[in-house]
């Protein structure tokens, strides 16, 4: 993998895992629009590339929300040992009980079908459903349920449409947002929970690829780029949702999967 590629796929790592658009999508088609895929090397280099590019989003997750999740961590453990009933203490277990069916079942699934769901077109519908679905969801929910005001059935149910994750194109932050949105969260709660809800998911990940890194100098550009843009991004976003709505990503989503299908029209022409 030559550096300019790891560099721009830092870059897009760190701005699409975190906004509701689709990491996994743009990692999956970019290299497959520019033809990256047919180079000498680059699928064995991909191989694992891409959780690292997670850790990197991953990183700027865990700084911005360094201090929530001391507070959470600190939180869960005097809930259970010294039975202090807090919100901190209460977020922090309900995103574990959040975290096991999600990521079980997307594991799983992931696992079967991931060379199916890689395929242009596929990314492609699920692009364009998922932004009407999110446009639609957003444009009517309501503003009534603040982070702290979460309750165990609607955590619980944002953490388990995150094994829908697994379909390239569906986004994780995207489905879990726009759960949430159906439910009546806030637009800034939502995205801060899928934030949070995403650590222990990419983290798992991270440990489980880790055979596979290969620690080169592509490798750490690729980590370091999409941790810096992952950080810009996220302030970003939080930013906006105080006054903003999701309503420009869904027409990036849906304009995005129509030149997908249009290329891949364009390149069945010329085989």
């Amino acid at each position: 993998m030559e550096i300019y590629q790891a560099l721009i796929l830092g870059i897009i790592q760190g701005i699409t895992e975190l906004l509701p658009i689709s990491s996994s999508a743009h990692l999956n088609i970019i290299p497959w629009m520019f033809g990256w895929m047919s180079q000498p090397g680059f699928t064995e280099a991909f191989e694992g590339f891409d959780v690292a590019l997670h850790f990197g989003t991953l990183l700027a997750i865990v700084i911005v929300f360094f201090e929530d999740w001391i507070q959470l961590i600190k939180g869960g453990f005097c809930y259970v040992v010294k039975k202090e009933k807090t919100v901190q203490g209460r977020m922090f277990w309900y995103i574990v009980l959040a975290t096991i069916p999600g990521g079980i079942i997307g594991f799983l699934l992931d696992h079967f079908c991931e060379d199916f769901l890689t395929r242009p077109i596929i990314i492609a519908i699920a692009l364009i459903v998922m932004g009407i679905v999110l446009y639609v969801v957003d444009k009517n929910a309501k503003n009534k349920t603040k982070y702290e005001e979460m309750t165990l059935k609607q955590t619980f149910l944002i953490g388990l449409s995150q094994a829908l994750a697994f379909i390239p194109g569906v986004s994780r932050s995207g489905i879990t947002m726009t759960t949430a949105r159906a439910m009546g969260v806030t637009r800034e709660a939502a995205a801060k929970y899928s934030f949070l809800l995403s650590t222990p998911i990419v983290f798992a990940a991270t440990l489980l690829k880790f055979k596979d890194f290969v620690f080169s100098i592509p490798f750490i550009i690729g980590v370091v780029t999409s941790f810096l843009v992952g950080l810009l991004v996220i302030k970003f976003l939080l930013k906006y949702l105080k006054k903003g709505s999701f309503k420009v990503f869904a027409i990036y989503r849906i304009i995005f999967g129509i030149l997908i299908i249009a290329i891949a029209f364009i390149k069945s022409l010329a085989i």
